[in-house]
């Protein structure tokens, strides 16, 4: 800290607290990433529970909550592929939202996470003054009435795989 010229930027009180440091090597975190997979990128179904897909139907396994029994359910592809596809996250959504401070069982407060930074940093966080103007909704230019959004399809684009 002293060689980065850190040491001077950090409060005296810092010092007067009970540390309790491990510094041990852990390798490259292979080990820490195999187990938190599961977690993080963890789909809709999985492929072991489909069973098979003929004539435009889907069987695949499934059980009920608060039940240890598998069952069998068959859907219609398009069913299949319509209820799959909710569980997909739309484009710029991220699946890890909450650690750190930000999950719901921190306890540190936002105001001293703040005045933490503010302290580290040297600078005044100031939040901006947002004026947003109502939204008038789009109307119909054959009836006039206002229109509704229901969802929408972002662009698809093909990748190829393998050689062209």
């Amino acid at each position: 800290m002293r060689k980065s010229d850190l040491f001077d930027h950090i409060p005296e009180e810092v010092w007067e607290q009970e540390w309790v440091v491990n510094c041990q090597a852990v390798g490259a975190g292979a080990h820490s990433i195999k187990y938190l997979a599961p977690y993080v990128f963890k789909v809709a179904i999985s492929n072991s529970r489909i069973i098979k897909v003929e004539n435009h139907q889907v069987y695949f396994k499934y059980k009920k909550p608060n039940s240890n029994r598998w069952r069998t359910m068959v859907l219609d592809v398009m069913e299949f592929m319509r209820r799959f596809l909710q569980h997909v996250l739309p484009s710029g959504f991220m699946k890890v939202r909450y650690y750190g401070f930000l999950s719901p069982g921190a306890s540190v407060p936002l105001e001293k996470i703040e005045a933490l930074i503010e302290l580290s940093f040297g600078f005044e966080i100031t939040k901006p003054e947002i004026d947003i103007e109502p939204f008038d909704p789009p109307t119909c230019s054959h009836c006039g009435g206002k229109l509704k959004l229901v969802f929408s399809i972002p662009a698809f684009r093909l990748i190829r795989s393998g050689p062209s």
